[in-house]
């Protein structure tokens, strides 16, 4: 049987969840159809879904069909929560795009699309709420094409069997060898339903269905030919094709990627996974992204709330298992025979990051239940980004937005019984170097010891935090050389102009010194993050913020008024798009002039217009001194950049910037 990993995904409001609940109704898993305004949705099972009356978290369905193992995965539409879907995005074989057939194509279902094209994930449409008067096929057809792609193609209804002339040579135009067959020899029904797969599958045509959920109008018709086109598949991984699953029972060694940490009723941690390829089995043992070797003691197929056991799992199935350290989403699980590094084995990077940030408080319980909680919340969301300040006792989580906020505040309640607030959300900033920067960090209190020599190193923009060891075994054992690598991807280090996050820098070790009695593992964290911050006291700091790209539509009236705005903001343009009696507008801007103008924009085009943003890179700060003042940090309060050095049997403090004249090792120049 082929396993197919299948997810649903739309703009808030497009009638997702109910299409959801109609097919798997149809396919056999639920007696009848629950309704979002019923409060009853199978994969909105959480009471926060419920009450709210939107997907917030994704879920999953299994059932078989026609000779597939479905894997139905329900995704959060809201903007919110657009990382939950980026997620759940990675590990699909297929999506299926809703569209609202009375409002069209929205902004959000373009940031849907482009995060498809980014992953390379083949996409049905269906177009829903085809029985609103607002709804004309000939004009929606028209609008996929033109901001969706060209290559959207009408099934006509079809669902096996014979195609319509008109939907068999929008296939045999993609396919040299279909095209001279069907001006020799006419059509043939084989031969163009393996091109309609293969085309889909590389996709290079993107067919659309209509219908109406709510009425269970053409539901069934579109899961027959979603599942008659998902069978028959067979990519290779060297043709960059996003369906993972392989046959079962195939040689190749173990792979799987985890899509998302969850608690169960009883507390217990689970990790979801897909295998990518090879097979495994519970109470076997694969090897973790650290290198370490855990074992599975259960593996568990989850529908909806319920899980069955499983003795095996073969590429393409998505499956659990409870307890398994450290392993957070994007991470790979694999073959113990696998080597540490190898390449795929490290964290997938996502897309969809916060731009905002907001501070947490909690004044009726201990900072550290707090932190404990936050942290068990971003284990299963890694985008939170929890950032706690030692010096100041303040907790900052990165957001995408004020629903997220209201939601994390009940969880924090419910699960964990405190009672948070949030301050005022802000721009999440960022910090980097403009040029390199040598810092030493010591740490020899009493029985302790501890030297490490660090340069930082600009990096490009986009790379993040990086390695690199510069320094020989026989002057440092390759243990510690390790522990300090450790040591500087464990926690999120600050800038010393606003205490932002640090990034896009190269942190290259130099020189390292531990003692054969005194250094503890301690030490060499003590003695890194003191280099870190050492360098950076002396380093060109640059402040970075948010730069996102957006796509304005509206009426041609308002185009004035709008352009005047846009300008104001400093916005970068690209040439504007007429459509009839609408503008698009696309371009990028900095978000802290940006991010506040929705509410204008509805406004100056009479409610008429739609806006879309997503972050697109960060950038050096036009405007930084107002940013550092309004910050007021002060980097000596925070994490120290001093070092302690022992005499006379007692340690002491040695300012920062005399740390190099009291080095043990050789100084090297920036």
């Amino acid at each position: 049987m082929e396993n197919r990993v299948i997810g649903i995904l739309a703009h808030v409001d497009a009638g997702k969840t109910t299409l959801s609940e109609q097919v798997l109704c149809h396919a056999g898993v639920l007696r009848t159809p629950g309704r979002v305004d019923h409060g009853d949705a199978f994969l909105d099972a959480h009471p926060l879904e419920r009450e709210r009356g939107i997907t917030i978290f994704s879920d999953q369905a299994v059932f078989e069909r026609d000779g597939l193992r479905v894997f139905w995965v329900d995704t959060p539409g809201h903007a919110d929560f657009a990382a939950e879907m980026e997620r759940s995005v990675s590990i699909l074989d297929l999506a299926v795009l809703v569209i609202d057939g009375a409002e069209g194509v929205q902004s959000h279902t373009e940031t849907i699309w482009s995060l498809l094209e980014a992953y390379r994930v083949p996409a049905v449409l269906f177009v829903n709420k085809t029985d609103r008067p607002a709804f004309d096929a000939e004009k929606m057809l028209a609008q996929l094409k033109r901001r969706l792609s060209p290559d959207v193609v009408d099934l006509c209804g079809w669902r096996g069997g014979d195609m319509p002339q008109s939907l068999a040579e929008s296939v045999a135009e993609r396919d040299e060898a279909l095209l001279d067959r069907l001006l020799s020899e006419g059509y043939a029904p084989l031969p163009w339903l393996a091109g309609l797969r293969d085309e889909l599958r590389r996709c290079l045509l993107f067919p659309v269905c209509f219908g109406s959920a709510l009425n269970d109008s053409g539901v069934g018709e579109f899961l027959d030919a979603l599942c008659l086109l998902a069978r028959g598949w067979a990519p290779s991984p060297s043709e960059g094709a996003p369906l993972s699953a392989r046959a079962p029972g195939s040689a190749e060694p173990f792979d799987a990627l985890v899509y998302k940490v969850r608690r169960d009723a009883q507390g217990a941690r689970l990790c979801f996974f897909k295998v990518l390829s090879g097979t495994t089995a519970a109470r076997r043992e694969v090897r973790l992204p650290d290198g370490s070797v855990a074992k599975l003691n259960e593996l568990r197929l989850y529908s909806g709330e319920r899980f069955r056991p499983l003795t095996q799992a073969e590429a393409g199935m998505l499956c659990a298992a409870p307890n398994l350290p450290g392993v957070r989403p994007g991470d790979h699980i694999r073959d113990t025979a696998a080597p540490v590094g190898a390449e795929g084995f490290s964290r997938n990077p996502f897309r969809i990051e916060p731009m905002l940030a907001a501070s947490v408080s909690c004044p009726q319980a201990p900072v550290s239940k707090v932190l404990e909680s936050l942290r068990q919340l971003e284990d299963e969301d890694p985008s939170l980004s929890v950032v706690y300040s030692e010096a100041t006792g303040g907790i900052d989580l990165r957001v995408m937005g004020p629903i997220q906020l209201e939601v994390i505040r009940r969880l924090m309640q419910d699960r964990f019984s405190l009672s948070v607030d949030f301050g005022p959300m802000r721009v999440l900033y960022l910090e980097t170097i403009a040029a390199p920067a040598v810092g030493v960090g010591h740490y020899e209190p009493l029985r302790h010891y501890a030297e490490v020599q660090l340069r930082l190193v600009p990096g490009p923009r986009g790379s993040g935090i990086a390695f690199e060891s510069k320094c020989h075994v026989d002057e440092l054992a390759l243990n510690w050389q390790r522990l300090i690598e450790t040591h500087v991807f464990e926690k999120v280090h600050k800038g010393v102009l606003t205490g932002a996050p640090l990034t896009d820098v190269k942190v290259q070790l130099l020189h390292g010194r531990a003692h054969l009695k005194h250094t503890e593992g301690g030490d060499f964290r003590q003695s890194t993050y003191r280099a870190i911050r050492n360098a950076l006291m002396e380093a060109r700091s640059v402040l970075l913020e948010p730069i996102c790209r957006f796509t304005l539509r509206g009426p041609q009236d308002s185009y004035g008024r709008v352009m005047a705005d846009l300008t104001r903001m400093r916005a970068v343009l690209e040439p504007p798009s007429l459509d009839g009696e609408r503008f698009t507008l696309t371009g990028e801007a900095e978000f802290a002039q940006f991010s506040g103008y929705n509410t204008d924009f509805l406004a100056a085009t009479h409610g008429h217009g739609a806006l879309s943003y997503r972050l697109d890179h960060y950038a050096p700060c036009r405007e930084p001194e107002p940013v550092i003042e309004a910050a007021a940090y002060n980097p000596l309060a925070d994490d120290t950049p001093d070092s302690v050095f022992c005499a006379h049997g007692a340690g002491y403090t040695v300012p920062w910037n005399e740390v190099k004249a009291h080095a043990h090792c050789p100084v090297e120049e920036a």
